[in-house]
This record gives structure tokens, C-alpha cells and sequence, in this order.
């Protein structure tokens, strides 16, 4: 017996070891919601999850009108895909919008635009609204306010690795950096 195949089992189980990564954000890694949506998005083409495979994915659910918390997200988002440099490319932000009533296509790019043109706007209708916040277990609801109304809703972003399973919930209040180096760990994972 040679000393390589003495140490062959040796290198397996110190491979076997190998420590998980640590994350900043909520580890989903054996959730099992999540998992896919059929949207339309507002470059006119219909999208799946499964389009996005072979990159890290961020999907947020929000509204273009929102005063607070969706362009903090989104600006976060920004930020987080300029300190990723050359590894941006390979960093997909998608962003759901749950008002599909005023959020159109042209709304929803030229919102997205604002913050990143490679990030992607998707909608569908109320029911297909509907139907994907529930199987990502996001919360939402319409809150009237005088004339019109504005909405009400979750303010996790989901992170989905290369193979498209759901990873990572990021806080709201994460800093950019944070979140960066969550990203690049699933990037280089």
C-alpha cells in the first residue's frame, strides 16, 4: 500500500468537514418555498427562475410608488452589485413588483433602470401576484390612503445560489457590505 492511498481517506474526510459558510443574512438553505415563479418581465419576454441559473439571484417584492423601503432595497442592491466588480456579471437583481395595476412594463424598467440597468422588472396579473407571493411567503396587502391606496408588504429580499435554490434571506436593514460578501461567498461557493 502506497502512502497516497493511505492518505486518500484522510483527504476525504477532512473534505467531509469542510465548515459551511457563515452568512450575515438568514440561512434558508433547507427551506423547500421558493423554488420557481412563471412572471412576465419588463423587457417583454416571460421568465422563470430557471432562466437565471449560473448566476446568484436577488428577487425583492415591491411597488414602484413605494416611499421608503423598495428604493432603499433597490439602492442597497446597487451597491452591493458595483462592490461585487467583475463578479456583477454574474449577479441577477429581480424585482417583483405586487401592484400590478399601476407597476406596467414601462414602469417597472424604467424604475429598475434607475438603480442598475442589468436589474429586471417582473409582474403578472392580480391572481399571478397572488400566486407567487404565496409560494415565496411573502406578505403584501393594498392599504387605502384618502383617493388611492399604497401597499403594504414584506421587506426580505430572498438570494438564490447558481443551481437556483433559495440560500439566503436579506434584512432590510443589512448594509451593502454585508450583503456583498454574503453574495460573493455563493458566487465562489
Amino acid at each position: 500500500m502506497t502512502i497516497a492511498t493511505c492518505l486518500l481517506p484522510l483527504t476525504w474526510a477532512l473534505t467531509a468537514c469542510k465548515p459551511s459558510p457563515t452568512f450575515h443574512g438568514i440561512d434558508l438553505s433547507l427551506v423547500s418555498y421558493a423554488s420557481d415563479f412563471a412572471l412576465q418581465g419588463s423587457d417583454g419576454r416571460p421568465h422563470r427562475l430557471a432562466d437565471f441559473r449560473g448566476k446568484v439571484v436577488m428577487v425583492f417584492f415591491g411597488f414602484t410608488q413605494c416611499p421608503d423601503v423598495c428604493p432603499t432595497a433597490l439602492s442597497r442592491a446597487a451597491a452591493v452589485h458595483q462592490m461585487l466588480g467583475e463578479d456583477a456579471k454574474d449577479f441577477q437583481v429581480l424585482f417583483v413588483t405586487i401592484d400590478p395595476e399601476r407597476d406596467t412594463a414601462p414602469v417597472l424598467a424604467a424604475y429598475t433602470a434607475a438603480f442598475n440597468p442589468s436589474f429586471l422588472g417582473l409582474y403578472s396579473d392580480l391572481e399571478g401576484t397572488a400566486a407567487v407571493a404565496k409560494e415565496f411567503k411573502v406578505y403584501y396587502g393594498k392599504v387605502p390612503t384618502g383617493s388611492s391606496y399604497t401597499m403594504d408588504h414584506s421587506t426580505l429580499s430572498t438570494v438564490f445560489d447558481r443551481q437556483g435554490k433559495a440560500r439566503l434571506a436579506i434584512k432590510h436593514e443589512m448594509s451593502a457590505a454585508d450583503v456583498a460578501e454574503d453574495v460573493r461567498q455563493l458566487l465562489h461557493a
